[in-house]
């Protein structure tokens, strides 16, 4: 290839129908919603790579700014992020001003090796083609001895819904998270990135699930609408309206349940 590629998101399917368009303030709170599940992992990851102020740290694929947020706060490092949605980038910037973003391709990272002393992504790895070239960028930009932290891939095979009147609705959410080009079963294949990435000390684990108390309205209404609009095109409005009903029902009666393994994997380069 004489180009380098220009996309960090896998190429979509043009047969698939297209992912439901929803503003940079829905992204925002959903990404918000997923950053409050790995809040402690993140305390974690960030005390390993000994993250302490005058550090440079880069998240690859920012989003709208909420892990960029939350490293700046925690680590007092200098943050850098990188994604390839303009859109959102600048939604990013409004968001967390403080930290230097630009738009970027995660397998082509506009920096020299060794630029940073951790490298960080959140959600992101399933979304992009070809994740090894996308950790091997990861790696390269990181200083040695420095770690790539990849702090949140899920894999949609070990998913589990109760009531099981609503497993059909995962079944179809992995096939529409298919159809718009991510790969939902990538969280198996962390620990083969990160070894294949040339990085060592790998550790890889998956985020438990516990429940506690009535989920927010604000929490239940980002989640629903996050299902239907993956689901939009797979289940008629009929379908979907019965789906909700029963959603609805579950979470009012405290019987729904939804895990969905996600996992999360370190490793430190070379010295």
């Amino acid at each position: 290839m004489t180009e380098r590629p220009r996309l960090t998101t896998r190429h979509v399917n043009e047969a698939a129908p297209n992912p439901v368009q929803r503003s940079p303030d829905f992204w925002h709170a959903r990404y918000a919603q997923q950053a409050s599940w790995t809040a402690a992992l993140r305390r974690r990851a960030y005390a390993q790579a000994s993250l302490v102020p005058t550090h440079r740290v880069l998240e690859v694929g920012a989003g709208t700014g909420v892990i960029t947020t939350d490293l700046r706060r925690e680590t007092g490092a200098r943050v850098f992020g990188v994604d390839c949605d303009l859109e959102v980038t600048r939604f990013a910037h409004r968001q967390d001003p403080l930290t230097r973003l630009a738009l970027a391709d995660a397998r082509s990272l506009p920096f020299a090796d060794g630029s940073f002393e951790a490298t960080v992504s959140h959600f992101l790895l399933l979304w992009v083609e070809n994740p090894e070239a996308a950790v091997r960028e990861m790696a390269r930009v990181t200083r040695p001895g420095g770690w790539v932290l990849c702090l949140a891939e899920p894999d949609y095979g070990g998913r589990i819904d109760h009531p099981t009147l609503l497993a059909r609705a995962g079944m179809l959410q992995a096939e529409a998270l298919r159809r718009q080009g991510a790969d939902p079963l990538l969280g198996r294949r962390l620990r083969e990135l990160l070894t294949l990435g040339g990085l060592g000390e790998i550790q890889v684990g998956v985020l438990g699930g516990e429940w506690q108390g009535v989920p927010s309205q604000p929490d239940i209404d980002c989640e629903w609408a996050t299902l239907a609009g993956d689901l939009e095109g797979l289940m008629s409005e009929h379908e979907l309206a019965q789906l909700r009903r029963a959603h609805m029902r579950a979470v009012a009666n405290g019987t729904r349940l939804l895990f969905v393994p996600t996992f999360f994997g370190f490793g430190r380069n070379p010295a």
